[in-house]
């Protein structure tokens, strides 16, 4: 783990949608002054995990462009730059799959570790034919390949084990494959023999990496939310509390009411990306005041 710093920018999951959001906002805030791409720490999961290398490698206006210029698709369109893995089956019947393991788990790690068997069992029927194309998409939406100078943190999850695993340039892990394994939300990313599911699992957020940074901005597209029981302690509310008690000034953005449709169910719908691209980065540049001598 890195030594303490001064600022850490967290990039929380939230799929398709969830991506474009996050672009939006750093856009917003850039395009206002605020430069939050040049933290000291970057943690990213899921679909903060791409947005996480995105940032690190290309300019905030050359990703909105691109997101904005995209044609739009449907949900069950191809996976295009920026997007989450698209769950194995339709977004409601993973839902549904996943709402039945968490509901049976016991706590965190039990329910971590039912994901990854679940996960490994669809693994086994599918012949691994999707592993090549899908390392191919990932590629095609990462500006650069290489892991940035700036301490950038990938979080995802061992399958096998169900253990929570923090990639970063000194991992030994090409960049591709750490954003690949962070955004597995089906089936499980395949790194030598090793096997990875989503980053999200561990949490939506992982803003609790951030723990001893002076200032840390997370951004979150499911608004801090959580599907796992209040006991679990994986929302972000408890790990803001846990950085807040070490020391650490925390702000925190979430869409706002009239794009929190676009989040959730809708995900992972590629045709909603211009739209909360557009709402984040309106929430970037109406939040850049407030946030200036917090992050400056």
């Amino acid at each position: 783990m890195p030594a303490a710093g001064e600022r850490a920018l967290v990039l929380g999951g939230g799929g398709s949608t969830g991506n474009a959001w996050l672009i939006g906002v750093i856009t917003g805030l850039f395009d206002a002054g605020l430069e939050v791409a040049e933290a000291d720490l970057i943690i990213g999961t899921s679909a903060g995990a791409t947005a996480a290398a995105q940032i690190t490698s290309a300019t905030p206006a050359e990703l909105l462009a691109a997101i904005l210029a995209a044609a739009p698709q449907p949900r069950t369109g191809p996976v295009q730059p920026g997007a989450g893995r698209v769950p194995v089956g339709p977004v409601a019947d993973h839902l549904e799959r996943t709402s039945r393991i968490i509901a049976v788990a016991n706590d965190a790690a039990d329910m971590r570790r039912r994901m990854g068997a679940a996960a490994l069992e669809m693994d086994a029927g599918s012949g691994g034919s999707v592993h090549g194309p899908w390392r191919a998409n990932v590629a095609a939406r990462l500006p650069s390949p290489h892991w940035p100078e700036t301490t950038m943190l990938i979080t995802a999850v061992d399958a096998r084990t169900g253990e929570p695993v923090v990639f970063d340039r000194h991992s030994g892990v090409d960049l591709v494959d750490a954003v690949a394994a962070s955004t597995a939300s089906g089936l499980p990313w395949h790194i030598g023999e090793n096997r990875y599911i989503d980053g999200g699992y561990r949490r939506n957020e992982n803003a609790d990496l951030a723990a001893g940074y002076n200032r840390v901005l997370v951004l979150s597209p499911f608004g801090g939310r959580s599907r796992h029981p209040q006991e679990w302690g994986m929302q972000l509310a408890t790990q803001v509390d846990a950085l807040r008690a070490r020391g650490s000034r925390v702000e925190t953005i979430f869409p706002d009411s009239s794009s929190e449709h676009m989040f959730g169910a809708n995900a992972m719908d590629l045709s909603l990306r211009p739209a909360a691209a557009r709402a984040g980065y309106n929430q970037g540049r109406a939040r850049s005041e407030q946030l200036g001598e917090f992050w400056r």
